[in-house]
């Protein structure tokens, strides 16, 4: 006390402002007591978290190892799944080229062509009795047309060239030198095939008109027409001053 006092007047701090807190000390027994209730936390503390740990609802929150299944085992699988549709894939190569041999007719075979040559709606199955026939020179055209036995259309004679019927071109051959050769297809079954000509104004892919010249003669080759069904050259029609028609 005395020590504080003389301690404030060195400051020169007026006495009656100087407040003095003493701290008590206490007594053994009420020491003692709190550190008894200190332990008994302790362990209140420790047994809940054991409690814890064996709660069930504490079990599930933990995580969970997983048994990883083998990488090897993975790729062994895949391996055989490829392995699987590769044959599958080759048995139905196998199936659809020997039924195209010894079954044309059969179902897989209808089918595989249907998707090539398109289905019902888009495929045009007229055949060539269901067209008519233009003149393929113009009518001032002087030209001798004739018409062999086995019904190839020929001509000689400086002109345009016109396809017979509305067509889409199928094919460009040839050269100026040795003549051109254009192919039409009017149907999926009626063809047409001209040939000798000396310069096209057409090209593979093109839709062209019957009353659109599509070549030119120089008159110096004979030219040939020839109609087609399937593969088969037709010889049913006749060719009147310059008027192709079907017999």
């Amino acid at each position: 006390m005395n020590e504080e006092l003389n301690y404030a007047e060195m400051l020169e701090i007026p006495v009656e402002t100087v407040t003095v807190n003493r701290k008590e000390r206490k007594h053994p027994k009420e020491a003692e007591a709190d550190e008894t209730l200190r332990e008994q936390l302790v362990e209140q503390v420790n047994d809940r978290v054991s409690e814890e740990e064996n709660d069930p609802a504490y079990a599930e929150s933990k995580p969970i190892e997983r048994e990883e299944t083998p990488v090897k085992n993975k790729k062994g699988l895949i391996r055989k799944l490829l392995i699987g549709e590769f044959v599958a894939v080759c048995a139905l190569c196998a199936t659809i080229f020997l039924t195209n041999i010894f079954m044309s007719n059969s179902a897989i075979n209808t089918f595989v062509r249907g998707l090539f040559n398109g289905n019902a709606s888009t495929a045009d199955a007229r055949t060539y009795s269901d067209f008519t026939l233009n003149p393929v020179v113009n009518d001032y055209t002087d030209a001798e047309i004739t018409v062999s036995n086995t019904g190839v259309m020929s001509f000689t004679a400086k002109c345009s060239v016109y396809p017979p019927c509305d067509a889409t071109v199928t094919a460009v051959n040839g050269n100026e030198t040795t003549g051109y050769t254009i192919s039409l297809k009017h149907s999926d079954s009626f063809t047409s095939i001209i040939s000798g000509i000396s310069s096209v104004f057409c090209a593979e892919g093109d839709k062209v008109k019957h009353n659109i010249p599509i070549a030119h003669s120089n008159g110096e080759g004979s030219v040939h027409v020839m109609f087609y069904s399937g593969d088969t050259l037709l010889n049913c029609y006749s060719v009147n001053e310059g008027e192709i028609a079907w017999n």
